[in-house]
């Protein structure tokens, strides 16, 4: 017994990449028209073939009714014969009749072998004894599980992604892969995996892109791969967007008292820099305009009372000197 040999990991491509089978094989069946007829054609032999089985069984009512009566065994048999030939035509007519819904396509095969895609929607005729598998081109959606993975950084988080796709090419679908509803489901998982650990959840580094930070572009990486991983199967993805993204419960509360901190500290900052500017305009003008004359230690003084008045958490309570500065 041979096996084929584990294929080499493949560069990601555009969103329609050329579909290439796990053997590193391009799938050479293609989507290509079925030959049908038109709807005129379809609904006038389906309604003959409806008159020709409603006649066949008269016919062989007929031939049985002669028979009781004594008449011609001849006659009886040629007309048994006849309703029975029309009664098992007339069948083979109808199943030619096919009914394509809007949205839907119609895979045709001849004895197992694929013969061509009808997608003209409302009633048409096929091509004789072939057999037809209904297909939908509508545009489907479909969350993936809530996955726990480590970012680039070895952080276990939680992460969802919503795909919207649809079939683009009928016959890789039906014929390239088992099922391509499932298939797809978990070709998504394993490239939302895969994005995932590539990128840092937040605070990304020079040159990275975290997966709180730059949604669109994580999820524009994430469709490419996908589409990538679904190609071989006939697959279109036209979105796939992050739905849930949060660190793992282990976590969750140090990371939010590092996130905590960190905007404390921003807060602070932003507080202490007001705040000094503040002073600085407040000494010039008292200086600038002659309001009162300070020396050094007054400065001082007076900066010191500012900026604890300015940066305190609490309401200041103030305190009249009544003496002088000096004592």
């Amino acid at each position: 017994m041979t096996t084929n040999p584990v294929p080499a990991p493949q560069e990601i491509g555009p969103v329609n990449a050329e579909p290439v089978g796990h053997d590193g094989i391009r799938v050479d069946v293609d989507e290509r028209p079925a030959w049908h007829g038109g709807s005129g054609i379809a609904l006038s032999l389906f309604l003959l073939s409806i008159v020709a089985f409603l006649g066949g069984v008269v016919l062989v009512i007929r031939g049985g009714v002669i028979l009781d009566d004594g008449g011609s065994g001849v006659i009886a048999g040629l007309s048994i014969a006849i309703g029975i030939l029309l009664a098992i035509v007339s069948p083979w007519v109808w199943g030619m009749v096919t009914i394509v819904a809007p949205g839907q396509t119609s895979v045709r095969q001849f004895f197992g072998r694929y013969v061509g895609t009808i997608r003209s929607t409302g009633i048409s005729l096929a091509a004789p004894f072939t057999t037809g598998k209904k297909v939908s081109v509508r545009v489907h959606n479909f969350e993936t599980n809530e996955l726990k993975v480590n970012d680039s950084d070895g952080n276990p988080i939680h992460i969802a992604a919503i795909v919207v796709w649809q079939v683009a090419d009928t016959a890789k679908a039906v014929f390239a892969v088992e099922d391509y509803n499932e298939f797809i489901e978990t070709q998504a998982e394993a490239a939302l995996r895969h994005v995932a650990t590539t990128h840092p959840y937040d605070e990304p580094g020079p040159g990275e892109q975290s997966l709180r930070g730059s949604t669109d572009v994580v999820s524009a990486e994430l469709a490419e791969e996908v589409a990538a991983r679904v190609a071989l199967a006939g697959l279109e993805v036209l979105e796939v967007r992050i739905s849930s993204l949060a660190y793992a419960p282990e976590i969750a509360q140090a990371m939010l008292q590092r996130q905590q901190a960190s905007a404390i500290i921003a807060a602070r900052e932003k507080i202490v820099e007001g705040a000094v500017t503040m002073v600085d305009q407040a000494l010039d003008r008292l200086e600038r305009e002659d309001i009162v004359a300070l020396d050094d230690e007054r400065r001082a003084q007076m900066v010191s009372n500012l900026l604890l008045v300015l940066t305190s958490e609490q309401r200041a309570t103030p305190v009249i000197n009544a003496g002088s500065l000096y004592g």
